[in-house]
Formats: C-alpha cells, sequence, structure tokens
C-alpha cells in the first residue's frame, strides 16, 4: 500500500515539473520511454522515464552524447525507472536519443528522441531587387540545432522555402517608394520578427554579365562585349567593373553606360595571356556590386621588343657593354639576335656593328680608353627590331680611382643606399653592384632624377661575400661616377685556419708570430685587428695575449714579449664584428740563448769553412790562369846592337856563349869592360854619375854591388821566372873592366836615368817596376868618367872587333 502511495505521488511531481517546463510528459502504463518526440531547450532539467513490461528486468538508462556523471537513474516500482539529467548541449543532429536497455536482451528495447535546441535568433534583415520584379531578403540567421520543419519562416506573410539560410525571395511589384518588409521567425522556443524598410528601385542587385568574350584581339588592346538576361538592365545606368589579370597581377578598370554591353581594353602587353572578368552596378543610388561573370581568357598578338636597359663594366683593359635580358613581358615573342653597334663620339659616321646570339647578354669591346664612344644595343624578334638604347662609354681618367670608398653593412638581405644629390644628375642616378674579387656580371638599378637612396635586392646576393657598389650621374654624356661603397649583405664567422701556414721568429725572450695577407676571397667579415693568444703548456698561470690597433685589416705579424724557456700555444685569430674567428694555433718550444749562439758559431764556421773549400777548389782548378793573370812570365832577351857608336871608349855588345831553357834554371849577369870617355849612342858618360839598372819585374831586381878593385866585374846572378819554362845566359867578359862605387859615392850622386836609348827601346815595351843604382868605373886611365845606363836587362854582345 506504502509502495503504491509513492509511485503515485512521483508520477504525480514529474507530470507537474514536465507541465511547468513545457516538457509535455504524459503518464501512460504503456511499456516505453516518455516523454516522447518532444523539443527542450538548452539548459533545461528533464526527467525521462522507462515504464518495462511484465518480467523485465531493468539493465540502464542514458541519452547519447552525455556522460555518466550528468546523468542519475532512480527506481519508482519494478516497472518503472526514471532519469534525470541536465540538457546542456544542442542535439548534433535531427535529435539526441534516449535509450532504456533491458537485461538478457541484445538490444535496445525501449528509446524516444529528444529534440534539443534554441529559439529563434534571426537578425540584420536586408531586403533588394536583382530584377526588378521581386524582393530578396537576407539575413544572419540563427541555428537552432532542430529539425528544419520545427521552425518556420515567413516574408510579407508567405512561407520561405530557405529560410533556414537566411534568405528569402518573394515576386512582388516593384515601385518607386519605400516599404515594410517583416519577417517572422518561429518555432516551439520562441518566436522573432524583423523588419526592413527599403525603397526597391534604389537598391538593385545586378545579376552577372552573360556570354563575355573577346571580339576583336590586338597586340595592345582588345574588345570585350556581352549580354544581360534581364531585360530591364539595358534601360539603366550601369557602371562596369573588369578585372584583368596576368602572370599574378590583377588591374581594375571602370566603365560606364546606359545598358553597357562592351568595353575596350588598352595598355596591354604585346604576345600575353590575359584573364578577364567582368561585374556591374547601377550608376546612380549605387547599392551593391553585381554578381563576378565567368572568366575568359584571351592572348594579344606579338609585337616588336622593349628598348634594352644597357650598362656597361671596365675590366682588365676591356669595356664589358651588357644589357638585361628581356622578360616575357617585355620581349614579345622569341629573341632571335641582339645588334651592338659603336663609334668614337667624334666620329659616328664610322660605325662598328657586331651581331650577338639570342642567348648572350653582353660583349666585350677593346676600346681606345683616351676616347669617349657612343654605343647603342637592339634587339629583334620575328614581328621587327626593338628601338636603340644609346650610352656613351665615357674615356678612362685616373681620377676615378680617388674617388672615396666608404663601407656599408647590408640589412634585410640587401643594401640601402643614400647619397648627396648631383646637380650634373639630369636623368637621374645609375647604382650597380659586383662582388669585390673574383669574377662577376655587373648588376645595376637605375633611380630617377628626384631620389637620392635607393634599395638594393638581388636573388645573386649572398651572406659573407663582400660586395662594391658603385653610385654614377646620368648625364646627357657619359656617366660620372660620383661614390663608391664596399660592405656585406651579411657578416659571417670566418671558418678557422684561416692563417695557415704561421710562421714564427724567435728573438732573445721575444716570438714573433707572423702570417700571410689573408685573401679577400677568405674574408666573409670586416677584419678589423687580430689577436695573439699565448698559453704556457707547462705552466697554466702563464698565459697572455697581444693585439694590433682597431682599424688594421693588413698587419701581418704580432710578437709576444718577455717569455720564459718553454713549450707555448699561440693561437692567432681575427676580431669582427661577428666575434673573434679564423682560429688558427702553433705549438713551440722556445730555445734557450746559449743555444742560439751555438747554434750561431757553428753556423758561421761552416759557412766560413764551406767558402774557403770552394775558393780552394777554384783556384786548384783554375791555377794555370791565375798564374798567368797575377804573375805572367818574363819575355825572352832580344840580343840587339844597342851599342851602336864604335870608338876607343864605346861599349861593344858581347856576343852570347851559351843561351838555353830550362825549368826554374838562373841567369847569369854578363861582365862589362867600358872605357873612359867613349859615348854610348850618341851620349857621354859623366864623372862620379852612377850606372842605373832597371829591376826586373814583379820582385826581381839586381842587388847592390860591394866595392871591388879595378879588376872585371861579374855582376850576380839573377833568377826569372817565365809560364813555361826560365832561362839562363852565360855571357863572357868583355874587354872593359866594371867598376861599381860604394855606397857613400851612390848615395852623393844623383841618378840620371837614360830615357829613350836604344837600350829601352829593344825590349819591347817591358817597363821596369824599380830601380837598382849601380856605379860602372873605366878601367884604363881615365877611370873617372863613369858610364850610366838604364835598362829592364842589359845584355851586352860582344863585338866582333873585340
Amino acid at each position: 500500500m506504502i509502495t503504491w502511495l509513492l509511485l503515485v505521488s512521483l508520477f504525480c511531481k514529474s507530470t507537474q515539473d514536465g507541465n511547468r517546463q513545457n516538457n509535455g510528459n504524459e503518464i501512460s502504463t504503456t511499456a516505453g520511454v516518455y516523454p516522447r518526440n518532444r523539443v527542450f531547450k538548452v539548459g533545461s532539467r528533464v526527467t525521462f522515464r522507462c515504464v518495462l513490461s511484465a518480467g523485465q528486468i531493468f539493465d540502464k538508462m542514458y541519452l547519447t552524447g552525455y556522460n555518466d556523471p550528468d546523468m542519475k537513474t532512480e527506481m519508482i516500482s519494478n516497472q518503472t525507472y526514471a532519469l534525470t539529467v541536465h540538457l546542456n548541449k544542442p542535439s548534433n543532429s535531427t535529435c539526441t536519443d534516449v535509450k532504456c536497455h533491458i537485461q538478457h536482451v541484445d538490444t535496445t528495447k525501449y528509446g524516444t528522441c529528444a529534440h534539443i535546441g534554441y529559439p529563434p535568433g534571426d537578425v540584420d534583415l536586408k531586403c533588394e531587387t536583382r530584377d526588378l520584379e521581386s524582393v530578396e531578403c537576407r539575413w544572419t540567421a540563427r541555428d537552432t540545432h532542430l529539425a528544419r520543419k520545427l521552425t518556420t519562416y515567413q516574408l510579407v506573410g508567405r512561407s520561405c522555402v530557405d529560410g533556414s539560410k537566411g534568405r528569402c525571395s518573394q515576386k512582388v511589384q516593384v515601385d518607386v517608394g519605400e516599404r515594410n518588409w517583416t519577417l517572422t521567425v518561429q518555432n516551439e522556443l520562441g518566436k522573432v520578427e524583423l523588419s526592413d524598410r527599403a525603397d526597391l528601385t534604389k537598391r538593385v542587385h545586378m545579376f552577372a554579365p552573360e556570354g563575355v568574350t573577346a571580339s576583336t584581339v590586338n597586340a595592345r588592346s582588345v574588345s570585350l562585349k556581352w549580354v544581360w538576361t534581364v531585360q530591364q538592365y539595358n534601360n539603366i545606368n550601369i557602371t562596369c567593373q573588369i578585372n584583368v589579370s596576368h602572370d599574378g597581377t590583377n588591374t581594375m578598370s571602370k566603365y560606364f553606360g546606359v545598358g553597357l554591353n562592351f568595353a575596350v581594353l588598352t595598355d596591354l602587353i604585346p604576345n600575353w595571356l590575359y584573364n578577364v572578368t567582368v561585374r556591374c552596378g547601377t550608376t546612380q543610388n549605387f547599392w551593391n556590386w553585381g554578381d563576378w561573370s565567368t572568366s575568359v581568357n584571351f592572348h594579344t598578338r606579338g609585337d616588336v621588343p622593349d628598348a634594352l636597359d644597357v650598362w656597361m663594366q671596365r675590366k682588365d683593359g676591356q669595356i664589358i657593354i651588357t644589357w638585361k635580358m628581356l622578360l616575357a613581358n617585355q620581349s614579345h615573342g622569341d629573341i632571335t639576335d641582339y645588334v651592338v653597334t659603336w663609334a668614337n663620339t667624334t666620329e659616328t659616321e664610322q660605325q662598328n656593328r657586331r651581331k650577338v646570339a639570342h642567348n648572350k647578354h653582353h660583349l666585350s669591346l677593346s676600346l681606345d680608353t683616351t676616347k669617349e664612344y657612343t654605343v647603342t644595343v637592339t634587339a629583334s624578334n620575328k614581328i621587327g627590331r626593338s628601338s636603340p638604347s644609346t650610352m656613351i662609354v665615357p674615356r678612362f681618367s685616373p681620377d676615378t680611382s680617388r674617388v672615396k670608398t666608404s663601407l656599408i653593412t647590408g640589412s634585410s638581405g640587401g643594401f640601402s643606399l643614400s647619397w648627396s644629390a648631383s646637380p650634373v644628375a639630369s636623368c637621374g642616378y645609375i647604382v650597380d653592384w659586383c662582388p669585390t674579387s673574383g669574377h662577376c656580371s655587373v648588376e645595376w638599378l637605375k633611380v630617377p632624377p628626384n631620389e637620392t637612396n635607393a634599395s638594393v635586392f638581388s636573388k645573386n646576393l649572398k651572406d659573407g661575400v663582400r660586395y662594391s657598389l658603385s653610385i654614377y650621374a646620368c648625364t646627357q654624356g657619359a656617366p660620372v661616377l660620383l661614390e663608391r661603397r664596399e660592405g656585406y649583405v651579411r657578416q659571417e664567422r670566418m671558418q678557422n685556419r684561416l692563417f695557415d701556414p704561421l710562421e714564427w721568429k724567435q728573438q732573445e725572450s721575444n716570438v714573433e708570430v707572423s702570417w700571410i695577407p689573408i685573401p679577400q676571397t677568405s674574408r666573409t667579415a670586416f677584419i678589423q685587428g687580430y689577436i695573439l693568444y699565448w698559453s704556457d703548456n707547462n705552466d697554466n698561470n702563464n698565459n697572455g695575449n697581444v693585439s694590433t690597433d682597431l682599424g688594421n685589416p693588413e698587419a701581418t705579424s704580432l710578437t709576444a714579449r718577455n717569455l720564459k724557456i718553454s713549450s707555448y700555444t699561440f693561437t692567432v685569430k681575427a676580431q669582427t664584428a661577428v666575434g673573434e674567428c679564423g682560429d688558427t694555433s702553433l705549438i713551440l718550444t722556445l730555445d734557450s740563448l746559449t743555444d742560439d749562439l751555438i747554434k750561431t758559431l757553428l753556423i758561421s764556421l761552416v759557412t766560413v769553412f764551406s767558402l774557403l773549400s770552394l775558393i780552394t777548389v777554384i783556384c786548384y782548378r783554375h791555377w794555370a790562369c791565375i798564374k798567368q793573370t797575377v804573375y805572367p812570365p818574363v819575355p825572352k832577351p832580344l840580343l840587339t846592337e844597342w851599342l851602336t857608336s864604335p870608338g876607343e871608349h864605346s861599349c861593344h855588345p858581347l856576343p852570347v856563349d851559351q843561351c838555353y831553357y830550362s825549368e826554374a834554371d838562373i841567369m847569369d849577369i854578363p861582365e862589362l869592360h867600358c872605357k873612359s870617355g867613349a859615348p854610348v849612342n850618341g851620349y857621354v858618360s859623366h864623372k862620379n854619375i852612377p850606372f842605373v839598372f832597371a829591376q826586373t819585374p814583379n820582385g826581381y831586381y839586381n842587388q847592390p854591388l860591394k866595392k871591388f878593385t879595378p879588376e872585371p866585374l861579374i855582376l850576380p846572378t839573377t833568377t826569372i821566372p817565365s809560364q813555361s819554362s826560365s832561362f839562363r845566359c852565360v855571357f863572357p867578359n868583355l874587354s872593359y873592366s866594371l867598376i861599381m862605387q860604394t855606397l857613400d859615392q851612390q848615395s852623393k850622386s844623383a841618378p840620371d836615368p837614360l830615357e829613350g836609348t836604344d837600350i829601352e827601346r829593344n825590349w819591347n815595351g817591358y817597363q821596369p817596376q824599380s830601380h837598382t843604382i849601380f856605379s860602372l868605373n873605366q878601367t884604363n886611365e881615365d877611370s873617372e868618367s863613369p858610364m850610366s845606363c838604364v835598362s829592364t836587362y842589359i845584355l851586352f854582345p860582344q863585338s866582333p872587333s873585340t
């Protein structure tokens, strides 16, 4: 009894809650899930009941898409169970299933469909006309997540089929004047009304033109035409917009006219593919652009190429005329060749002409650098030849080398340049650039006259490469160089072992580390200076460094001073804006000063010994030549009659008894006997005048004779060298007695040598080196009159009369 009362009270409470929430819960004893196929608002709390048939055992009850924490199931009786759930999300499709499972049954026995959604919330109603015969309204529709039939849309009292899509169209009489256009949206959860007041004659949204075609196609123009499917469009003033697209570029053009149905496009690119679409709108009371037409493609006809962009490059004594390759929108067809002509500016009639293949874009000319030349370049295709591009090549001037060069750093993958305006730049400026070292093809851009800055960008610019940039003034004559810049787009760290090979030299306790200049191709950043680090391999506290002055990138050595004798590791680095880089190391052990002294002494001794050995070998191999040059032989004596004046007191030549050649023999000096008063070759001897003998060459001389009695005198022997052999001559004593003066007499009497006598002439020019003074005294009664003679060697042949 108590159980029955409790069940009745629960059913009543559930029914009351359902009625309060407009859920439509119904009381039924038929097996199933209740309420059935009802609409619920998102956020409401609902209880679903599962009624079982007799004998069935309850298993579980749930809503698809909900988790267990959101649901709570209670048993009301053995055949009735209740599921209370908070509906916090709308249905994903048409509805949300509520299922009740029974034990020992594989499939769900009972279930129902719950529609969980929102009341209408549509806004922003706008109405217009497209064909001037109907009204078309659009708004922002709210998705109620309910089935389409559960929400209704009405425009001016008539149903809208596509209301759920936010649009509705109705046939109406389009008159001049404003009126209200009302939209009603309703479902079981709510209702909304939207209104828009408008004059449809001022809200014409045109349809797209039909049948757009290119009727006439020329090289640089084309005629388009189209038709209107709405006849009323032919009577209104229309503005059409044409979108012309080519190679990723879009341009818009506007055209006006009543019932406009054609347009002419100009300034097109010859031999080029275009795509065109058209849309239109009313000129008066413009409301909105109409729909775009379908696109139309057409290809313009070809034409002669555009004028070339020409520049020059001076390299290795030649002028390289170069031009930019024409793009497809500039060549207007395939280029067949180029023609370059040039002439001296003072002799324009005598032009030189050369044809260049279509795949080349430069020509090297060997021109006189002291003259200016006018150069023109043209391009050809199958249609014809382009207009000539002319430039004047300036004469070479050493002043260009004195143009100041400044350093710059690039940014964002390029260079930003600015310069002072030049009064000579009548046609603008030219900026060119090229890698500073190595082979390169110059690139350039042209700047208008009223601009003094430029941004240099190119796909060929690379990080870590040094570029030279030049700024020229464009004039009516030759271009004028204004400024030069050098820099990197982006500086990069230089690789290690940049300074290989390192060289070193020890000077006492100092070590100088040097390297060859770093080539420009190896520099990937501006070098500001160099730094030398050293560390003692045996003492970690004995470290140090020395650096060059900043701004001295051309240094090639650094010196570590006051080092102790040990093993060191030296490292040279380059200082750049991106840090120290190019690390190159050298390990060496310093020599002591004693070792250096011994080494120097040994080197000196070896050098001296080598020189002496070399001199000895040379002297040995060339001794004969040296002996001939330094110690020449004495020529063979020539025996002639040198005493030619006969007389009582004259000296006669003495005969040679014996003369033979023998190596290192001695020649005996002959005996002389002179009578006093006898003249010798026209010269008269004087009393107390000594007789003078010339000394033999190179140290051979006659020694002074002692004082003898008046008897025949025998001269001492003298050794005479020769090249191959010596000779010895023996002369007999003559009939004259040779008396020598004492040394005291020689010192008191002045020598009076015989110069220019026959004796001197008979010795074939052999000149004596020194003189030895002798005194010759006669043996007869006139012994007081001495005779004086001068000769290199005196030979006295025996007179045949004696």
